[in-house]
């Protein structure tokens, strides 16, 4: 059974009883003191005890909800240290995911289909999460494709950091010609007419892929809240309890922070964000840090949501692009000027930041304004900073990193664009690329995430297969086995390292008394699973804060309600989100033994029937017509 009754038990003191108890379970506590147990009981949101039954018996009343865990794997609830999932939220359910998808043909007839059901004004928009690499065929959809397709619907398709293919009913709904410059950084390939084809090149920057999309429709009202808890539910899906949100483009403050604000009030979020905040505007950054300063501080906020910070850029100036199938961006010479004044008005009144840099070169010409202000005595002075990404970081500027106190949050892009990394630079360099073993062994914290929603998917057992195989999505391995991580290790980085990037090691991250219920019952157990059928894990029963905000298969019906999916034609209402594929040990000759299992379990369960008067002996007679003459 899913759930245990209760009634009959002796009367329990209401300042112990749990309201929440998960027992059966295989639990990784991920406390060194007491590593394993069996059960756990929740109360006010809080772990109160870890143990077995006999531990948490006691705890248990007639209003306490009880869940057999059914001998399944039980974690704490994981972090992403790095997910943009306040704008992810707000535009959620007008995407269509192709997250997961194993065939172009597959991707293309949801899309003819989203297409059909599109009303007329709106857009057909697949946004991060997917890669070339990761279909059977190996390609990206076609102009000609996305026309026929979808002859009369706008049509955008976003390709990682590298491209978009717009269909002509796009390129005419953004006001795209034969006379449309092509903006600084990017591209409007052309034909030989010289109007627009459809194709966009961020040559290098992205910029012109996403001021394009912000030319779409975008949601207002209570849509915003109803797309941003659906999103929430999609990551608790997969037994997210916690991100941490890097802000991002296009994510101005204080207005594309309200929706999450107005849910976190109403009680109403199921993941805890720790969010920060990002100029938006080149020219503009100095007095926007002012200004915030001005309005709130670090730590602001509550367990649901709270402001870790800036970044994760504080000048425009001194971020590079990570589209690798350009060569690395030169930034401007002179950029820290502006940097350092950035980072001086931030230490000194105590807000600590995160820096997107995904060369070595970046992380260098930083690192040595760090050390300006440092040899002056200003830095870091207590403050939590991180760099984001790194991918060719040196072995020299961690040791920078380690001496200034600074941590790491790395992200499983290369599981994306990692045959674009190899082609460029050489599978040498995509070895350690990032350098994920380097940084443990420094003793740097290291928090593990996905970048998720424009780049990477946001499940993040394809980040962990990552950390732990080395393998891309198209199944290419480029980490040794010098560069990976045990699988411990790797869940370490998506608990308690998430923790620490935003101080709260000391309530979250594993399952002890007096930190946060956080935590998933699995589909399957992480630790001794197939290492191909890691991406296909997901939770089964998501708790946050002792609350079931997520519950499938024997527990399907136990978590909260949500408004229904608005609007009505919403891509997410018809495929949902991430696309589930059979596991790979499942496959060939196994799935035909489970076959057979499940045909003998059925003539097993024909007779028990028969036995208790339920069914006549007589086996059922086969009907199916395609026997028929």
């Amino acid at each position: 059974m899913a759930t245990m009754p209760v009634a009959g038990l002796p009367p329990v003191s209401d300042d112990h009883v749990a309201d929440l108890v998960i027992r059966n379970a295989k639990l990784y506590t991920g406390d060194p003191t007491n590593p394993r147990a069996s059960a756990v009981a929740i109360k006010d949101g809080k772990v109160t005890v870890v143990g077995d039954d006999n531990d948490v018996a006691r705890l248990i009343s007639g209003r306490t909800r009880v869940v057999d865990a059914l001998g399944r794997r039980v974690v704490p609830g994981l972090n992403d240290s790095h997910l943009h999932v306040i704008r992810g939220g707000l535009n959620y359910v007008l995407e269509l995911r192709w997250d997961g998808v194993p065939t172009l043909r597959q991707a293309l007839a949801m899309l003819r289909e989203q297409a059909a059901r599109t009303p007329k004004g709106q857009w057909v928009r697949v946004v991060g999460g997917w890669s070339a690499d990761q279909f059977a065929e190996k390609r990206l959809p076609t102009l000609a494709e996305l026309n026929a397709a979808a002859p009369d619907t706008p049509v955008f398709v976003l390709h990682l950091y590298q491209s978009a293919l717009m269909n002509r009913a796009a390129l005419k709904a953004a006001g795209y010609t034969k006379s449309t410059p092509d903006p600084k950084g990017g591209q409007l390939v052309r034909g030989r007419d010289g109007e627009p084809t459809g194709m966009l090149l961020a040559a290098p920057s992205a910029l012109i892929l996403y001021s394009t999309l912000a030319a779409a429709p975008t949601l207002r009202g209570e849509d915003l809240k109803t797309s941003t808890r659906h999103f929430l539910r999609e990551l608790n899906r997969f037994g997210l309890t916690s991100a941490i949100d890097a802000a991002g483009g296009f994510q101005n403050f204080p207005d594309n922070y309200g929706t999450v604000i107005d849910l976190a009030k109403a009680g109403q979020l199921s993941l805890r964000i720790a969010y920060h905040l990002f100029p938006q505007t080149p020219g503009q950054e100095i007095d926007d840090l002012k200004r915030w300063i001005d309005m709130v501080k670090p730590g602001d906020g509550d367990a649901w949501l709270r402001l870790n910070g800036a970044g994760e850029n504080l000048t425009w100036s001194a971020a590079d692009f990570e589209n690798f199938t350009e060569p690395r961006p030169e930034l401007a010479a002179g950029y820290e000027g502006d940097f350092e004044k950035a980072v001086r008005l931030l230490t000194e009144n105590g807000w600590g930041f995160r820096l997107h840099a995904t060369y070595d070169e970046t992380i260098r010409r930083d690192l040595a304004v760090f050390e300006k202000l440092a040899a002056e005595g200003l830095f870091p002075a207590g403050n939590r900073w991180l760099f984001d990404h790194a991918e060719t970081v040196s072995g020299e500027s961690l040791d920078r990193v380690a001496a200034l106190g600074g941590a790491m949050s790395v992200q499983n892009r290369m599981s994306f664009q990692g045959e674009a990394f190899v082609r460029r630079y050489g599978a040498a360099a995509a070895a350690d690329a990032p350098p994920v073993r380097a940084m443990l062994e420094r003793g740097l914290t290291v928090g593990a995430g996905t970048d998720a929603t424009r780049v990477s998917s946001y499940n993040p057992w394809v980040a962990l297969h990552w950390l732990v195989s080395g393998r891309t999505i198209g199944d290419l391995t480029i980490y040794p086995p010098e560069n990976r991580v045990s699988r411990e290790t790797a869940l370490t980085m998506y608990t308690q390292a998430g923790a620490n990037l935003t101080g709260e090691q000391d309530v979250k991250g594993i399952l002890k008394p007096g930190f946060y219920g956080d935590l998933a019952v699995l589909s399957d157990d992480f630790f001794t699973v197939p290492e191909q059928d890691i991406p296909h894990i997901e939770s089964l029963l998501t708790v946050t804060g002792g609350r079931i905000v997520y519950a499938a298969a024997e527990y399907e019906g136990l978590d909260e309600s949500i408004p229904a999916i608005s609007p009505a034609w919403s891509p997410v209402a018809h495929y949902g989100g991430y696309q589930a594929t059979v596991k790979p040990s499942i496959s060939g000759a196994r799935q035909a033994e489970l076959l057979s299992q499940a045909v003998a379990e059925s003539e097993q369960h024909r007779h028990w029937r028969a036995q208790r008067g339920f069914a006549s002996e007589a086996p059922t007679e086969i009907f199916d017509t395609c026997f028929v003459l």
